[in-house]
């Protein structure tokens, strides 16, 4: 089967690299261009790039795929695979290959359809998701489901990004039969469920600030859930103060915002509930323990954490 790979991430350039065993002909990839990073500042590739020139697949990253259409066509493929590529396919490049284009999706369809269903799965106190692999359309995820993975628990303590590679992983494994079957005509695309469905949006910065009147359970959930981005975070002293870590603490003796520092711990009051701060990031300073953090902010206990508006 002749295949254009979409993907950016390590984890699409492990999928990729798991079609190339399997014997399917990559005819190109696409992926994002190369972005500044580091503290260099130096140009780095995706590692969907990384493995496609490795490999000597040609690699195309186009700002746009509206430009894209006659390339694509000349390529032949019968299939488009994509995989965490970070841009939405137009109608017109969705329409080239005759079989479609299949995607990996991070949850199970119709839940959580959109961009964030991840963030929103644990946001939500999911425990359980897994992972789908549909057919694109117009819409947004709502295109017929081709395989979708078995219900995966959750324990409670995942972040994002661990969560999201795991869930990519089992879409990778997926994939190479998924593929077999549309090949050989042993599998046929679900319509799914739209009186089931469930959509999830972009995230903003803004998202990331913690409003201490609320409960200890959501706050402790947005501190997994915007890890790596945006972050959560509050104002401390006329600081902004980043939350890396926290665990939900049992305690409801304190006003929202306010701090208990106690036995080397450092404990914030929520709306309902406690929580325990394990891990912080001042601005301008490196990521720190609650503990080095304690020893090196006066006057924390007794203060009161602020939220910043955005």
């Amino acid at each position: 089967m002749r295949i254009v790979f979409f993907g950016s991430s390590k984890e699409a350039a492990d999928a990729l690299d798991g079609l190339i065993i399997v014997g399917h002909s990559v005819v190109a990839a696409y992926t994002q261009p190369d972005r500044k990073a580091g503290r260099g500042l130096n140009r780095r590739s995706t590692p969907v790039k990384q493995l496609a020139e490795i490999t000597g697949i040609p690699v195309f990253t186009p700002k746009s795929l509206k430009e894209e259409k006659n390339r694509l066509t000349e390529f032949g493929a019968d299939v488009f695979v994509v995989m965490a590529y970070g841009r939405i396919l137009p109608l017109e490049v969705l329409q080239i290959p005759p079989i479609g284009v299949v995607n990996v999706h991070p949850s199970l369809l119709p839940n959580y359809r959109g961009p964030s269903p991840v963030v929103a799965s644990i946001l939500d106190g999911l425990t359980e998701t897994g992972v789908s692999i549909m057919l694109l359309d117009t819409g947004m995820d709502t295109g017929p489901i081709l395989a979708q993975s078995k219900p995966i628990q959750l324990t409670g303590k995942e972040k994002t990004a661990e969560l999201q590679s795991s869930l990519f992983k089992i879409g990778s494994e997926m994939l190479p039969q998924v593929l077999e079957g549309l090949a050989d005509g042993s599998i046929f695309p679900q319509a799914q469920d739209e009186s089931l469905a469930t959509v999830t949006g972009l995230l903003k910065r803004s998202d990331g600030a913690i409003d201490w009147s609320d409960s200890a359970v959501k706050i402790e959930r947005m501190i997994r859930a915007y890890d790596p981005w945006p972050g959560t975070f509050t104002n401390w002293n006329g600081n902004t103060l980043k939350i890396i870590a926290a665990a939900i603490f049992d305690t409801n003796s304190l006003f929202p915002g306010e701090v208990l520092v106690e036995g080397g711990l450092m404990i914030v009051g929520c709306g309902s509930g406690s929580i325990q701060i394990n891990s912080v990031q001042l601005e301008g300073r490196q990521k720190v323990s609650a503990t080095d953090f304690i020893n090196g902010a006066s006057g924390l206990n007794g203060s009161i954490l602020r939220a910043i508006k955005i």
